[in-house]
């Protein structure tokens, strides 16, 4: 309870000490960057992951969610301002140090990081995605994409000739295709939101690979993959089809349209120098399009749907 009763009152703090930044400051920097830049500066256990899952959040909550993610060996915590000693009390070394780190401001050498600080590839990654999403605001959809927004809008009006199919099959509309600044399509990877309401596949492309980007998408290549993975460039197409529930003739025609899908996404992944790999939820699954193209990199996943 005493250490719930810090956490609150470093909020408030927060909020209190924080000044208020002139209004072409709030343009430019978000909160969610400001705790990217700060946490960069730690080390951390999972690459910094839960830092970009919490970004967000204001940072006393970031630290609550994420502390236990540090690598403590390297750090240490001194309590200079002497304003955590009630935080000792019931909570142990813990409430110390997360006092101190998550005070809204550090004051010199509270917090003291042994050796050097490589960046968490996680946390580079999403600092990347956000200045990629600034530089680029049409091509990311950010609040100052009007014209995505007016475009889907647009789509939206449009009555529908036919019925759209359910589930991970559903394709919304896509976002321009990224471009580099010769007008090239990019090889850059650019986050996007899952595409349908398929809550399984979802939830797979996220944990299986796992995705660097949880709850996104990526567009690379002018390709909507279902996930980048951490720490290496693979991306992913991940199917939960009930494959093995289909009859003899429902397989083959399922698996002369993935083929298609296959051959063009792993193009468009070699073409920008990624790995391409294909996560299917059973091996009849997997055996099937390996009997079509032996040369594709599948694995089964087991998601369940």
């Amino acid at each position: 309870m005493r250490l719930r009763a810090c956490i609150a009152l470093l909020l408030f703090l927060s909020a209190c000490a924080t000044p208020a930044p002139p209004p072409s400051a709030r343009g430019t920097r978000s909160q969610r960057l400001a705790n990217l830049e700060r946490a960069a500066k730690l080390p951390w256990t999972d690459g910094g992951r839960c830092v970009v899952r919490e970004a967000s959040q204001p940072w006393p909550a970031l630290v609550e969610k994420c502390y236990r993610t540090l690598d403590h060996d390297r750090i240490e915590f001194h309590d200079t301002a002497g304003r955590c000693a009630v935080a000792s009390v019931g909570a142990g070394a813990m409430g110390v140090g997360f006092c101190v780190l998550a005070a809204p401001e550090i004051a010199v050498g509270a917090v003291i990081v042994l050796g050097v600080v490589v960046v968490g590839v996680a946390i580079k990654e999403a600092m990347a995605a956000y200045e990629l999403r600034h530089s680029y605001p049409e091509e990311a959809g950010t609040s100052r994409g009007t014209k995505v927004a007016s475009r889907e809008a647009e789509v939206q009006r449009k009555p529908k000739l036919k019925p759209e199919p359910a589930g991970q099959d559903w394709q919304p509309p896509v976002p321009p295709v990224p471009v580099d600044r010769t007008g090239r399509v990019s090889c850059e990877p650019v986050p996007v939101p899952h595409a349908g309401e398929d809550v399984p596949h979802n939830e797979c492309a996220d944990k299986f690979p796992p995705n660097r980007y949880p709850g996104m998408d990526v567009l690379v290549n002018g390709i909507r993959f279902d996930a980048l993975q951490v720490g290496v460039r693979v991306l992913w197409e991940i199917k939960t089809h009930r494959f093995d529930t289909y009859n003899g003739f429902i397989q083959e025609r399922e698996i002369e349209k993935e083929i298609v899908q296959l051959d063009k996404e792993r193009d468009a992944a070699l073409a920008c120098g990624y790995d391409f790999v294909v996560g299917v939820s059973t091996d009849a699954h997997r055996l099937a399009l390996l009997k079509q193209e032996p040369t594709f990199k599948i694995v089964v996943t087991g998601c369940k749907r």
